[in-house]
């Protein structure tokens, strides 16, 4: 498995730089920036791009919307140069909530739209002339879509580094896993638990890794997980992060009606838990929230413990498809000793 590292858009990037370059030279092979309606991510991609050199770099997520299609596949290409061929696009459709109550652009068809972006993209990183039509993107926009009739098919004026940018998407729908299985170069999936990754997503994996190019290889899988590695840890307290997190996604990430999260973990086997998750969170009672999460889903989505409890869990990860492990690190673990356990393990 490959090894990599999410930044949070709370962290400051300038000031980690020295820790990320001894992560680099550690072993760990991708780090990943978060954006959601922060700092964006793509100021940050650069500025790593000068402070590194061999890690690979990657946004964890650019929402689908907020960027033109075009604008995406310009970045794809210019971070991609920027870092020497190390930049990996991570894609998702967001939800309403960023998308419309940020950007204020309305949130259809996220499906087709994530579709459609990867299309183009493509185009562009790949220099061919822009000539699109499809049900959420039209380029050129013709005068019945609404522009001015003057606009002209056109291509990338530089050219890039590679012909094509590895694109990852972060999906959780049965459509939107099967579509990402399809045409990606990898997942980013959301909520991965060893003991249950197969009968959750492997229905949805199946007929889109039938359909897939063998151009694209294989789908690489990247799971998130908490670790802490050592003797007598205080497992509790350890997972109180992942404990408000999940609580925080599965009870308040949406309307009670239209929560992506609290669905996956219904679908994920707990059921009653999510629902009184999203009961007590809704309800203003977030310490409730996160006393609700279940203590299997907590021990199974994380690897704390003992060096050969570590091993043992980072197998399971490995037989349930996981092909790249992210890791979250809890308050006051050493990220550089971590990587450098992991990739001795590894």
């Amino acid at each position: 498995m490959r090894l990599s590292y999410t930044l949070s858009y709370t962290q400051d990037v300038v000031a980690l730089t020295p820790l990320i370059q001894d992560l680099e030279s550690a072993g760990l092979d991708l780090l990943w920036l978060q954006e959601a309606y922060s700092f964006d991510a793509v100021s940050a991609l650069g500025y790593l791009a000068g402070k590194t050199s061999t890690i690979g770099l990657g946004s964890a997520i650019l929402n689908a919307y907020s960027r033109s299609p075009g604008l995406l596949g310009m970045t794809a290409a210019g971070l991609d140069h920027l870092s020497g061929g190390r930049f990996h696009l991570g894609l998702g459709a967001s939800g309403p909530q960023v998308v419309e109550g940020f950007h204020g652009m309305p949130y259809s068809k996220p499906l087709t739209r994530t579709k459609e972006v990867v299309d183009i993209v493509r185009k562009v990183v790949a220099r061919e002339v822009v000539e699109y039509s499809g049900d959420t993107v039209s380029v050129p926009l013709t005068k019945e879509a609404g522009g001015t009739g003057l606009g002209k098919p056109l291509k990338l004026i530089n050219k890039p580094d590679r012909p094509q940018v590895p694109i990852y998407l972060a999906s959780l729908g049965d459509k939107s896993v099967e579509a990402t299985a399809e045409i990606a170069e990898g997942w980013l999936p959301f909520f991965w638990v060893p003991e249950n990754a197969k009968r959750v997503f492997g229905p949805s994996l199946a007929p889109g890794l039938e359909k897939r190019s063998a151009e694209l290889g294989a789908l690489d899988i990247v799971a998130n997980t908490t670790v802490a590695i050592g003797e007598n840890l205080d497992r509790d307290t350890l997972q109180t992060g992942m404990r408000n997190h999940i609580a925080l996604y599965v009870g308040g990430m949406g309307a009670r009606n239209a929560n992506f999260y609290n669905d996956l973990a219904q679908r994920m086997g707990w059921i009653d838990e999510a629902l009184a998750i999203q009961e007590f969170f809704l309800s203003g009672k977030r310490e409730e929230a996160a006393a609700a999460v279940p203590q299997a889903w907590l021990d199974q989505a994380s690897l704390i413990g003992s060096p050969a409890y570590v091993a043992e869990r980072l197998a399971a990860y490995r037989e349930s498809g996981v092909t790249s492990l992210d890791i979250t690190l809890p308050p006051g673990i050493d990220p550089l000793s971590t990587v450098e356990q992991l990739r001795a393990m590894m």
